[in-house]
Parts: structure tokens; C-alpha cells; sequence
């Protein structure tokens, strides 16, 4: 039986208030057909070319900041998306669209004039025991909890400008009857409506041997294989692919009909070879063929196997494997979990040269399988000859040493007005130790051997660019720092937007942690996310975050009162179940005004009955703070969620506080 088939309206904490934000002023809309996949395009190159209000010049300190935010009631994994000019209840917005791990979906105002959602889906229903799969239960299954504490929507979905559609994939847990479920839905863009019939629950089966088989059939695992790499709309289909414990999956579904049109399994005939790369989608080029790049597993194309470990495929429409490029140390690679397929595949807009169809890809590397010198590589590929296997020499355009340790991000592109660039950031150890961004120029098909300018700051765990420009004027690189090492689940630390001159990385022209305001930072934004890419659209820019989203534009006359969370999001030490922790959490006052709070302040979320709060808030003059001490006392074993949810008159109420706890005997 599917599940959520029928949606109920999601109690959302941004329904509690009614604030306007008519304190800023905002731009009007620009010719623009909006941000409608993850990064970008098809081609995953990440630039927006229609920006025409934010320029190298009026991108600083002075002019530019976070002006509000809207909470949401789990963290956002995926990349938000733009529309421009939607008609929703018989007025026109310009929407962004936002997914969460708790399996909601909200379309938001993106200028900010109404302060709660358009509309909002739960495709959850507590009551009825349909819930996102929680980490607890991962790690009864022996799977890493690679998104915690729960598991709902991770990909970032794709929208059909033609048919006002978009395409998403939740992950649900039956807990009454310990039944999981993978649902693709089609979703009206006005309503948030299911369309052609859906949802729909993923299946499927292919022959092979491998994890999981039976009877010589492998079976999709609807618990164990997980979906995070970003949903591709070509030629009237969706494409989905899949990473997990078990397998490697790309299906295809009609997107009218949703009944599914092809399915391939990576390695069917042992374990592994996931389809992830941090979340990047998966890649289409003009032609019609897609490219996935596949993580660690078994490897034997060249002997006339079915298993494709560390390879980049080109496949065609019904995932007929047309070619692939495999490096020549894969097996090294399959040893040492040095996968090709941590980072997603960019295809290049058409170069000069003898190469003109392009295509980059660049995964993890470094010793032991690297040498001379002991770093990763970036492979410039040969769209239409990929190069297959080749035990001497890798059969690549060009070969560029990158960061040492490889990439858990991908990169991004940008024709600008002297020549093309490539911009990637990488890793020099996968327990934090970042890389700077950096940028290549492209020559005649081929990358600078070298970076030709990079950041001056690190990024701890890379990070994926987006860009934005005028054409080929006025580009800027925008990128999020997550300042917590990968391993650090969920992180308690605040995401940090980064602007840049997008012909100069070394001339940074913003970053969210630099203006102060009445002692504290005046930008500071959520608490980041592994993998945040940043959306650019129409004069603001839009990051994701474990809370709420935070958007980014010109300040105007900044008049009002500001809210400041010391700690925007926290996660307790494990507990006893019993026992009681508490933290005491500052609000400041970092606007001109006074901020005053709608009591009571209250706790909202999915185990809201475990944690308390008292506070101290009532009204705040600017400069001034208050304390609110939650309390957690855990009732049921694993991860526990809530949310602190805040009204008052600064934009962006209501605001929140997402709080993890852990019980434990």
C-alpha cells in the first residue's frame, strides 16, 4: 500500500506568526527562468548568468547581509530551488522551495513578504507510525548514519517548468509495522498537490549474485540504499540514483505516468558501488546521455563483467551503459576507500580545441594510491571516448593534481569576460583539515596545471560553488563553510556564506562572520550542513541550513530590531534515560530597536515532550540579552528531536533553536 497518499497539512513553526518584513527593501524581479535542478543545469556547472543586482561592488560588509530567514522543522540537505512569477491563491510570488529530513516541503515567498510558508506538505504522519527513518534504526541495521539523526528528504528534487511539477523522493518508516518506505511524488508547484497519480513506492529488481540476492536477483532495499545524488529531469523521464550499505542504483520513472522505464544496478554481482557524490545530480549532455560516477566496489567491465567500481558510466535514456573511464588504480582505489564517486561529475559547455565535449570528474585520492606527488587527481574526459580501462596509462584528455586528500564536493563553471574557469574545493585530510578554494583556467580544452588564484581561508570539508553574473560581467563565487569536520554528526556550528570575485578567488568580497552588530555578529545564519550548496537568484542568495533558511541581499535601511541566537542549534552529551541535561542558550538584541517576544516561548518538534525550557526573555533593548535553558530528559533510547521556537518582531520570526538529544541506558 503507498504511503502518504493522503498529505495532511504540516503544523509548521513558521505558522505561528504573521510578521511582515516591510522593513526591507527588496529588488524587483529580473528576466529570469528561475533554479530549477541542483546546480543550475543538467550539466551540474552551477552558474546563474541572469543576476544582474548583485555585482563585485555592491556585494560587502556595508551593503550586503543576511536581511531574514524562515524556520523549517529539520535540517536541509538539498539545494533550495527558485521559480519565479508563481500564482498561489490568486497572487503572484517569486518561490523558493525547501526540503527537510523530517520529510517536509515548504514553498516560501523568496522576497520575503509573508513571513510564513505559501504552503507546506508533511508526507509524515506521527500518529499513524509513519515517520523518516531514524538513525536508531540504521544502526540496527548496521548502516552509518551518514545523515543524522534522521533520514527523510536528502536529495535536492527537479522541477518541470512546462507542467508546474516537481519531482522528489522521502524515505518513511512504518514503525507499526517496521515496514520502510522509498515514494517518488510528483508535487504541484501552486497547491503542493500530488499529480498523475502518485505518490508512488520505489521498487525494483535486477539480475545478480550480490549483496542481498536471492535466487540469483538482486533487490532494491528499501532501508538500505540510500538516496542522496540529485534528481534529473531528460526526455520526459526522472532519474534517480542511489548509494547504500548494499547497492548502487539508477532508475528511470515516466514523468507523467510515474511508472518506472528502466533500472540499473551498478555492481549486481557483489557489494557496494554507490551513486552519490555528495549529493551533485546526475549529469546530462546535449545529446541526451547521462553520467553518474560510481563509489568503491568490484570492478570487471574490461573482463566482460556487470561491475563498475570507481568508474565514470555514460549511459543512454533506457541506462544502457554507452562507455565509461575507469583509472587505472581502481584497485587500489577499492582497498584504501578512495572512491572516484564522492564528488559528482560536471559536464563543460562546448571548449575550443581538439577536445570540444567535455566532461570533469575528481573523487577522493592520495596516498597510498597517489604518487609523485602524493595527492588526488582531477580528470578532464573525452565526452564521446571516454577511455575505459587501461592498466599503464589512464586514456584521459588531461590529468591536474588536486587537493590531497580528494573531493566530498563538486566543482562549478563560469565564462567570464577574459576566459573560462573551473572552481573546485577539496580536502587535505577527511577528518577536517580543509583546502582553500580554488580556481583553473581553461585553454584550448584544457585545464591550467596549476590553481591560478585560490581563497585565502579554508574550507574544512570542501565545499561546492555556485556562481552568479551578469553574462560574462560582474561574476561572483559563492560558497558555504561548514565548519565542522565531516565525522561530526550533526555539527553545532553556524554555516558561513562566502562571496568572491569570480575572476580573482584571493579578492573575497563577503563573508557572514564578518560584520558585528551590538557586540555579535549582525549575518549569523543556521547551523551548516555536509554538502550546502547556495542558491543565487534575483538580487538575494539562499543557504540551507539545520533550522531554518537564511537569505542573503542588499541591507537597505536596516531599521528594526535584530534577533541573535548565541546557539542556533545544539546537540546534548548522551543521556541517561531519566536523567536531565541543560543548556542555557543567549538571545541578543542586534538590531536598533527594541526586540520584544510573543510568550510563551514554547518547544515544538517530534519528542518536543522531552525537552523543557525556562527563560528569561521578555523584552530586549538593543544590545541586550536574554537566556532560555532547555532542558532534555530522554524517555526512549537513540536520537531524540525538537525545536525552540521563538516569536518576537525581528524578521524571520518565528525563530528556532533545533536541538538533538541522545538517550542511552
Amino acid at each position: 500500500m503507498t504511503q502518504n497518499k493522503n498529505q495532511r497539512p504540516l503544523r509548521t513553526v513558521a505558522l505561528l506568526a504573521a510578521l511582515l518584513l516591510a522593513c526591507f527593501t527588496f529588488a524587483d524581479a529580473q528576466s529570469f527562468s528561475g533554479v530549477l535542478t541542483q546546480h543550475n543545469d543538467v550539466g551540474r556547472t552551477g552558474q546563474n548568468t541572469a543576476e544582474t543586482t548583485l555585482t563585485p561592488q555592491n556585494v560587502n560588509a556595508t551593503t550586503f547581509g543576511k536581511i531574514f530567514s524562515y524556520s523549517v522543522d529539520g535540517q536541509v540537505y538539498s539545494q533550495p530551488l527558485y521559480v519565479p512569477s508563481v500564482t498561489i491563491k490568486g497572487k503572484v510570488h517569486n518561490v523558493v522551495y525547501v526540503e527537510t529530513q523530517n520529510d517536509s516541503l515548504y514553498a516560501f515567498d523568496a522576497d520575503g513578504k509573508q513571513s510564513g510558508p505559501l504552503w507546506s506538505v508533511s508526507f509524515v504522519n506521527p500518529a499513524a507510525g509513519i515517520t523518516p527513518v531514524s538513525c536508531q534504526t540504521d544502526g540496527k541495521s548496521s548502516i552509518s548514519c551518514g545523515v543524522y539523526p534522521i533520514y527523510g528528504i536528502t536529495s535536492t528534487p527537479v522541477i518541470d517548468p512546462s507542467t508546474g511539477t516537481m519531482y522528489l523522493v522521502t524515505r518513511t518508516d512504518n514503525t507499526k509495522t517496521n515496514t520502510y518506505y522509498q515514494t517518488l511524488h510528483a508535487i504541484d508547484i501552486t497547491t503542493g498537490k500530488e499529480k498523475f497519480g502518485g505518490p508512488v513506492n520505489i521498487s525494483g529488481s535486477v539480475p545478480g549474485t550480490g549483496a542481498g540476492s536471492k535466487n540469483g536477483t538482486v533487490y532494491f532495499d528499501t532501508l538500505k540504499d540510500i538516496q542522496r545524488a540529485g534528481l534529473l529531469l531528460l526526455n520526459g523521464n526522472v532519474y534517480i540514483g542511489w548509494a547504500g550499505a548494499e547497492h548502487g542504483w539508477i532508475m528511470g520513472y515516466n514523468a507523467t505516468t510515474l511508472k518506472q522505464t528502466a533500472i540499473f544496478n551498478t555492481a549486481p554481482n557483489t557489494t557496494g558501488g554507490g551513486v552519490w557524490g555528495s549529493g551533485n545530480g546526475l549529469v546530462a549532455d546535449p545529446s541526451g546521455d547521462i553520467y553518474a560516477a560510481i563509489g568503491d566496489t568490484l570492478f570487471d567491465a574490461n573482463t566482460g563483467g556487470v561491475d563498475y567500481g570507481d568508474s565514470l558510466l555514460k549511459l543512454d535514456t533506457n541506462l544502457n551503459v554507452l562507455d565509461y573511464f575507469t583509472p587505472n588504480d581502481q584497485a587500489c582505489r577499492r582497498l584504501n576507500d578512495l572512491d572516484l564517486g564522492s564528488a559528482g561529475p560536471m559536464a563543460l559547455p562546448t571548449q575550443s580545441g581538439n577536445v570540444p565535449n567535455e566532461i570533469v570528474i575528481a573523487g577522493k585520492g592520495g596516498s597510498p594510491c597517489d604518487s609523485n606527488p602524493v595527492n588526488s587527481r582531477i580528470y578532464l574526459l573525452n565526452q564521446d571516448n571516454l577511455g575505459k580501462y587501461n592498466t599503464t596509462q589512464d586514456q584521459a584528455v588531461e590529468e591536474v593534481i588536486g587537493s590531497a586528500r580528494g573531493y566530498w564536493s563538486s566543482p562549478a563553471y563560469w565564462q567570464g569576460p577574459n576566459g573560462s574557469y573551473v572552481y573546485s574545493g577539496g580536502v587535505t585530510e577527511e577528518s577536517g583539515n580543509g583546502d582553500y578554494l580554488k580556481m583553473f583556467t581553461i585553454t584550448n580544452g584544457l585545464l591550467s596545471t596549476t590553481p591560478t588564484t585560490e581563497s585565502s581561508n579554508i574550507f574544512p570539508v570542501g565545499t561546492t560553488p555556485s556562481i552568479s553574473s551578469s553574462g560574462t560581467s560582474n561574476g561572483i563565487v559563492w560558497a558555504i563553510e561548514r565548519p565542522s569536520a565531516l565525522g561530526v554528526q550533526p555539527g553545532a556550528t553556524a554555516a558561513v556564506l562566502y562571496a568572491y570575485d569570480a575572476t580573482n578567488l584571493s579578492n573575497m568580497l563577503y563573508n557572514s562572520a564578518s560584520a558585528t552588530s551590538n557586540g555579535v555578529l549582525r549575518d549569523r545564519g543556521g547551523c551548516a550542513n555536509k554538502f550546502a550548496v547556495p542558491t543565487i537568484a534575483n538580487g538575494k542568495v539562499y543557504v540551507g541550513t539545520q533550522n531554518e533558511l537564511d537569505i542573503f541581499g542588499l541591507l537597505g535601511s536596516q531599521n528594526g530590531p535584530g534577533l541573535y541566537l548565541g546557539n542556533p542549534c545544539w546537540t546534548y552529551p548522551a543521556t541517561s534515560i531519566g536523567s536531565t541535561v541543560s543548556e542555557p542558550m543567549a538571545i541578543v538584541n542586534n538590531g536598533n530597536s527594541t526586540l520584544t517576544f510573543t510568550l510563551p516561548i514554547i518547544m515544538y518538534g517530534t519528542n518536543a515532550a522531552d525537552f523543557t525550557q525556562t527563560n528569561t526573555c521578555t523584552s530586549l533593548a538593543p544590545g541586550q540579552k536574554c537566556v532560555v535553558t532547555v532542558t532534555f530528559k530522554p524517555s526512549l533510547l537513540g536520537p531524540e528531536t525538537a525545536n525552540v521556537v521563538i516569536r518576537d518582531n525581528a524578521p524571520g520570526s518565528p525563530h528556532n533553536i533545533y536541538l538533538v538529544g541522545v538517550g542511552k541506558n
